[in-house]
């Protein structure tokens, strides 16, 4: 367990609840709205600069919002008489310099017993059109080393407030780094790049990795030299076991809201996809047809699966309603669709699509029945998958030359990379922070 606990809320909160209305940024309707932030600098008092830890976060902060697509950061030299502030809260806020400056909300921050050492930080945002407190939240006991968790807690909060969701910067991605021929290991990295780690090291190739809803497991599919098998790692344990099954086929393994997982396996001509029980077994077919049919993937209520098959020749991708068994396709366009990734909350599937220029990614509405392309290269763009919030899609590419993990969002824009640390990188995956 981490010695740090964060997020001891504060009387700070009363009073927020017209402002947040009034800050709600629509991030999931037609376009992509955009919200324009200001950091005051930090403070240990009155007109007083927190230049140690105080800058320091300041700067991780900066780090994490740039992730955001919709979020325009103020820059200091537009804001007439500067960002040095006489206080942290009204009426000791000079709003207007802010307006004038363009910016929706001010973030103002203290540290009261200065910020050497261990101490609390209070963090505080504004809105700067009615001076309406959106949230505050006070960090006991940081020290330096806590900075970046600090960091990832305050963006999750204020990203909540604006959207609804903070999951962007509470989530880890699994993914796989390749090593060399037939070799390739798990990997887990938060978004912005950090807590970079190593997760498997058995032999073979890993693919597909896919996190337990709890966090605790992650399964993915492993090629050796002499068959496939399904990988499973235990975060409890730092363990990694091989489950094989009957055939060489085992492709795409994806868990269900219920921690358990879906995953094509061997019957006969054609891969199926079989349910397996909380013991990784065989409990009961999901899909099975004269074709092949393989990479389930599931909303947050479970009772939609979609899923990739050959049964109309090229791969196509369907959706099938597990409590009806009605099957409906999804790509309604060109001839070679695969690597589904359904939403959690069911209205989008993304997928990747062989074009004339490459892989390019796509989002289908299932509500609108409108279809998006999403990324446009340069290079191949594959194997997407939808955070939690239903907003965030990361994917791995190959337009930077070697092939890295990508971020963008369900309405598209300019890809942002997520640090790796060099090598070939498949796969990625969201999941629960470590």
């Amino acid at each position: 367990m981490k010695r740090l606990l964060l997020l001891v809320a504060l009387c700070l909160l009363a009073g927020s609840t017209a402002a947040q209305a009034a800050m709600r940024v629509d991030i999931y309707g037609p376009g992509q709205n955009s919200v324009n932030l200001a950091l005051a600098d930090p403070l240990t008092g009155p007109s007083q600069p927190a230049n140690n830890m105080g800058r320091e976060l300041q700067k991780l902060i900066q780090q994490n919002l740039s992730f955001l697509p919709f979020m325009r950061l103020t820059d200091p030299k537009a804001v007439l008489g500067g960002t040095l502030l006489p206080g942290y809260e009204p009426p000791n806020l000079d709003l207007k310099r802010f307006q004038l400056a363009g910016s929706d909300i001010l973030v103002t921050t203290v540290w009261p017993g200065g910020d050497s050492g261990t101490k609390a930080v209070q963090i505080r945002a504004f809105e700067t059109n009615t001076g309406g407190r959106l949230f505050g939240k006070e960090y006991p006991r940081v020290a330096s080393r806590d900075l970046p968790e600090v960091a990832d807690r305050f963006c999750a909060d204020l990203l909540e407030v604006l959207t609804g969701s903070g999951a962007f910067f509470r989530s880890t991605i699994a993914f796989v780094k390749k090593s060399g021929k037939l070799s390739a290991d798990v990997w887990t990295v938060r978004p912005m790049g950090r807590d970079l780690r190593k997760i498997t090291n058995i032999g073979g190739e890993a693919m597909s990795p896919a996190w337990s809803p709890d966090g605790r497991f992650i399964v993915f599919t492993l090629i050796d030299k002499k068959s496939h098998s399904l990988g499973v790692w235990d975060r409890k344990t730092r363990k990694t076991q091989r489950v094989r099954f009957p055939g060489n086929v085992v492709i795409g393994p994806a868990f269900t809201p219920d921690n358990k997982v879906a995953v094509a396996l061997s019957k006969g001509k054609y891969p199926v996809i079989y349910l397996l029980n909380h013991s990784f077994q065989k409990e009961r077919v999901l899909e099975e047809h004269n074709s092949i049919n393989v990479s389930p993937t599931f909303d947050s209520t479970g009772t939609k699966m979609a899923f990739t098959s050959s049964r109309m020749g090229g791969p196509q991708i369907f959706m099938k309603d597990l409590n009806s068994g009605a099957t409906v396709r999804v790509s309604k366009n060109g001839g070679y669709n695969t690597e589904a990734n359904l939403s959690p909350d069911g209205t989008l599937v993304t997928f990747s699509r062989m074009t004339d220029y490459g892989h390019r990614i796509f989002v289908q509405d299932m509500l609108t029945g409108l279809e998006r392309q999403v990324t446009f290269g340069p290079g191949s763009d594959e194997q997407p998958s939808f955070c939690a919030d239903s907003y965030f899609i990361a994917f791995s590419s190959s337009r930077g030359g070697t092939r890295g993990i990508y971020l963008t969002t369900r309405h598209g824009g300019d890809p942002k990379q997520v640090p790796t640390g060099g090598g070939a990188c498949y796969f990625p995956r969201w999941g629960m922070p470590q």
